[in-house]
C-alpha cells in the first residue's frame, strides 16, 4: 500500500548513530581523556578483553597497556588510533566522540603487507593505464570482490536526487545481477547518507546478529546516549537488516566514495551466508575505493576543464560579435549557432522589453512569454535552470516536446529583459530494483519493499540536465551582456552630460553674441539711411553700395533675431495647453501671403485635429514650413501646397506638403542643422536656421519631425506630436 508522507518521514528522521548498542563481532569501551577511566562499556567487553570491565574503573590490563599510546594520539590531530594486538588476535581502533574517547576491539588476524601491498600496486597500475571511467569502475568493482571474498560487489551511485543508480557490477554468481537498475532514494534516507559522509566504512557481518548493549546506556557525565556516527562496530536499523533480507544478503559491506568532499555513491558488497573480513582488508578496500574516487574526481575535472575550454571560446566569440554589434542583442542575433552552443541547447529567445528574437526550436511567442510572466514571480537571483520545466510549471507541459529544460538569465533588473535556451524532452525507459513507488506497511510500521525485481518505468517531462561548466557559461555571458550594456550606458551618459555642458555654453554663447549685435546692425541701418538722406547728391553707384550696406545689415539683423530665438528656445518653459492648429495655419498663410502678393498659389487645408503644446511655439513650426512651401515654389506658374493632419494611437501627426524645387534625399540628414542649406543662397534667401529651429521645438514637446522629397518634384515635411495620454516620444 502507499505510505503516507507523515510516516516516511519518522522513518527518515530515525536517530541511527545513536542505537545504544553494538553489533557482536566487536567490544567497545568509552574512555575518559583525563585518567583513561571506563565511563561506559558494551555488555560483551569481558568476552574480547578476558577480564570483566566495569563503569568507573580501569579498562583492564590488555587496553592498558596502550593507554600511552592512545594519550599521544589523543593530544595529536590524528582522526584514529590503530594497533594490532598479536598475541591476542585483536585490532584495536579508538576514536573521539565528543569529549569521551571510544575503543573498539574485534578479533582479526593480522594481513602481512605482503600478500596484501602487491595486489594493490597492481590494482594501482592497472587503473593507471585505463582512461575510460566505466571500465576502472568494473576494475574496482572486481579487484574488492576477490579481496573480500563477497559473493557480489557493486557501484552504487546516487544521482541529484538521490537515487542510486548501480553502474559497474561483479559477483560470483551466488546472488543475483543489479547491474544498470536503479533504486529509490528512500531506500537510503538522508540521514544514513550523512553517515555514509562521515563514516566511509560499514560492516554487517551477519544479518542475524542480536544487538549488545551499551552500560550504561547513557553519558554519567552528561546524560546523553553515546554517538557512534564514526564507529566500526555500530548496530544499525532493524529496517536496514530486514532490507538485507528482503534482498536475500546475509552478510554486507559498503564503502563511501567521496568525491571533492561530497558523497557520490557506494561500493557495496554482499554475501548470501553471514562473511566477516578483516580491519586489514577493509582499509585496503578503502584505499580502492578513494583511489576511484580520485579517479573520477580526475575525470570530471578533466571533462569540466575541457568543456569550460571550449565554451570559453565559444564565449569570446559571443563577446566580440556582442560589442561589434549595434546592438549586444542585434550582436547575438548574428551567432545564431554559437548562441545556441553556449549551452548545447536546442532553441534559445531574447525577450528585452519590446524586443522578442528567437533562434532554434522553442515555443511560441505567447508561450515564452508566459515563461517570463512566471519566472517574474520567483527569486532565483540571476539565473534559472532546471531540466523538468513541465514539474514546476504545469502548463509547460504542453509544450514540453521543445521545452522541457531551461536556462533563464535575467538580463535588467529594472526591465523584463532575459535570455532563455530550451532543451526538448528525452522520453526514456529506466529499469528500478522494484516497484520504486510503493513501501509496504503493517500494523502501523514501515517495512522496506520485499520485490527487488527489474521494474521499468517510462520517463518523460524530462530534458538532458544542464551541466555546471554549461552553466558557468550562462553566468558568463549574462556578466559580459550586463558588462556591455552598463559600459554603453555609462558612455552615454557621459556623451549626454558632455553635450549638455557644450550645448549650455553654445547657448550662452549663441545669446550674448546675438543680442549684442542686434543694436549695431539696426544702427548700420539707420545711419545708411541717414547718409542716403543727407547726401542727395550721390552719383548712382555710391547710391547702390549705401543700399548694398543697408540690406546686408537687414539681413544680418534677420540672422542675429533668428540666433536669438534658437538659442532661447533651450532656456524657454513650454506651456502645454489644446491648441487649435486650424486657427493657427490659417493665421501663417495670411501673414506668408502678405509678403509675396501676386503669387498663385493653390492651397489644400485639411481639418487638423488639435493638439497638445504651447501655441506659441508650434505658430513658429507651422510659420517656418509653410513660409518655406512657398518660397521654395517660386519657379512654378502654379504653386500647390497641401496641409493634411490626423489623429491615430494618441499621436497627431501633420505635414506640409509642396510642389517646388525639391531636394536630394542623399543630403536630408543635412536639412534640420543649424546654418545648413541645399539650395543656394542667391536663389532663395534665408538664413538657414528655420528647419533648425522648427526641429527644437518638436523634440522640445517630445515629437519627431521627417522629410522626404525630390529634386524638382516637390518635398514633404510631416511631424508628430504627443497627445496627454501619450507615453514616451511621437514619432513621425
Amino acid at each position: 500500500m502507499y505510505q503516507p508522507q507523515s510516516d516516511l518521514e519518522a522513518c527518515a528522521s530515525e536517530p541511527i548513530h545513536i542505537p545504544g548498542a553494538i553489533q557482536p563481532h566487536g567490544a567497545l569501551l568509552v574512555l575518559r581523556p583525563d585518567d583513561m577511566a571506563v565511563l561506559q562499556a558494551s555488555a560483551n567487553a569481558k568476552d574480547y578483553l578476558g577480564e570483566a570491565i566495569v563503569a568507573g574503573g580501569m579498562p583492564g590490563s590488555m587496553i592498558e597497556a596502550f593507554l600511552p599510546e592512545i594519550r599521544k594520539w589523543h593530544a595529536s590531530e590524528e582522526p584514529v588510533f590503530q594497533t594490532h594486538i598479536a598475541d591476542r588476535g585483536l585490532s584495536l581502533v579508538a576514536h573521539r566522540s565528543d569529549s569521551s574517547i571510544v575503543v573498539e576491539v574485534e578479533r582479526s588476524t593480522a594481513e602481512p603487507s605482503g600478500s596484501i601491498f602487491p595486489r594493490l600496486r597492481g590494482f594501482t597500475q592497472t587503473l593507471a593505464s585505463q582512461s575510460d571511467l566505466g571500465d576502472s569502475l568494473t576494475t574496482g568493482t572486481r579487484f574488492v570482490q576477490r579481496l573480500t571474498g563477497f559473493d557480489r560487489v557493486l557501484v552504487y551511485r546516487f544521482d541529484k536526487d538521490w537515487n542510486g543508480h548501480v553502474v559497474a557490477e561483479d559477483g560470483n554468481g551466488n546472488l543475483p545481477s543489479y547491474l544498470d537498475l536503479r533504486f529509490p532514494a528512500s531506500d537510503i534516507p538522508a540521514q544514513a547518507r550523512a553517515l555514509y559522509a562521515s563514516n566511509r566504512i560499514r560492516l554487517i557481518p551477519d544479518v542475524s546478529y542480536a544487538p549488545v548493549p551499551i552500560e550504561p546506556a547513557a553519558h554519567p557525565q552528561t546524560g546523553a546516549v553515546l554517538d557512534l556516527s564514526h564507529s566500526q562496530l555500530r548496530s544499525v536499523s532493524p529496517v536496514h537488516l530486514e532490507y538485507m533480507r528482503n534482498m536475500g544478503t546475509a552478510a554486507s559491506m559498503s564503502i563511501s566514495i567521496l568525491v571533492n568532499g561530497r558523497l557520490w555513491g557506494l561500493v557495496s558488497c554482499h554475501s548470501a551466508k553471514p562473511h566477516l573480513v578483516s580491519v586489514a582488508v577493509r582499509d585496503a578496500c578503502d584505499f580502492v575505493v578513494q583511489s576511484l574516487a580520485m579517479r573520477i574526481s580526475a575525470q570530471g575535472y578533466a571533462e569540466d576543464a575541457a568543456s569550460s575550454v571550449e565554451l570559453g571560446r565559444i564565449s569570446a566569440r559571443l563577446l566580440a560579435s556582442m560589442t561589434e554589434g549595434p546592438t549586444w542583442l542585434e550582436g547575438l542575433a548574428d551567432s545564431p549557432d554559437d548562441l545556441l552552443a553556449q549551452v548545447a541547447a536546442g532553441g534559445a529567445v531574447i525577450v528585452a522589453e519590446d524586443d522578442y528574437l528567437s533562434v532554434g526550436a522553442v515555443p511560441q511567442e505567447k508561450q515564452v512569454r508566459a515563461i517570463v510572466d512566471w519566472l517574474k514571480g520567483r527569486d532565483d537571483g540571476e539565473i534559472y535552470a532546471t531540466a523538468s520545466l513541465g514539474s514546476e510549471m504545469p502548463e509547460a507541459i504542453a509544450f514540453a516536446h521543445v521545452a522541457s529544460g531551461i536556462v533563464a538569465i535575467r538580463i535588467s533588473e529594472l526591465h523584463p529583459s532575459w535570455l532563455i535556451w530550451f532543451r526538448p524532452e528525452v522520453i526514456r525507459t529506466v529499469q528500478w530494483g522494484g516497484d520504486p513507488h510503493k513501501i509496504v506497511q503493517e500494523e502501523g510500521r514501515i517495512h522496506p519493499r520485499n520485490s527487488f525485481d527489474a521494474w521499468r518505468e517510462q520517463v518523460r517531462l524530462q530534458a538532458l540536465a544542464w551541466t555546471e561548466p554549461q552553466l558557468s557559461a550562462a553566468r558568463d555571458l549574462r556578466s559580459a551582456i550586463v558588462g556591455i550594456v552598463l559600459r554603453k550606458a555609462e558612455e552615454l551618459a557621459s556623451v549626454s552630460a558632455e553635450l549638455q555642458r557644450s550645448n549650455k555654453e553654445l547657448e550662452a554663447f549663441s545669446y550674448s553674441v546675438s543680442h549684442d549685435l542686434r543694436a549695431p546692425f539696426r544702427h548700420i541701418v539707420g545711419f545708411a539711411q541717414l547718409l542716403r538722406e543727407r547726401e542727395s547728391n550721390l552719383d548712382p553707384k555710391s547710391k547702390h553700395y549705401l543700399q548694398t550696406i543697408s540690406d546686408s545689415a537687414l539681413a544680418a539683423g534677420r540672422l542675429v533675431d533668428d540666433l536669438l530665438n534658437f538659442s532661447q528656445l533651450g532656456r524657454a518653459s513650454i506651456t502645454h495647453k489644446n491648441v487649435d492648429m486650424n486657427k493657427l495655419v490659417v493665421e501663417v498663410v495670411r501673414s506668408v501671403m502678405l509678403g509675396n502678393e501676386g503669387r498663385i498659389v493653390d492651397w489644400s487645408i485639411d481639418k487638423l485635429p488639435a493638439a497638445w503644446g504651447d501655441a506659441t511655439l508650434l505658430r513658429q513650426v507651422w510659420f517656418n514650413l509653410i513660409d518655406n512651401a512657398v518660397k521654395y515654389t517660386r519657379p512654378r506658374e502654379k504653386a500647390e501646397i497641401s496641409v493634411i493632419g490626423s489623429l491615430s494611437n494618441d499621436v497627431t501627426v501633420y505635414a506640409v506638403k509642396d510642389n517646388g524645387v525639391g531636394f536630394d534625399m542623399t543630403y536630408s540628414n543635412k536639412l534640420f542643422g543649424v546654418f545648413q542649406r541645399l539650395q543656394r543662397a542667391e536663389d532663395f534667401e534665408g538664413t538657414g536656421i528655420g528647419l533648425a529651429l522648427v526641429r527644437r521645438i518638436v523634440e522640445r514637446h517630445n515629437g519627431s519631425i521627417t522629410a522626404m522629397g525630390e529634386l524638382n518634384k516637390g518635398s514633404s515635411f510631416e511631424f508628430a506630436l504627443p497627445t496627454p495620454r501619450t507615453k514616451g516620444r511621437a514619432f513621425a
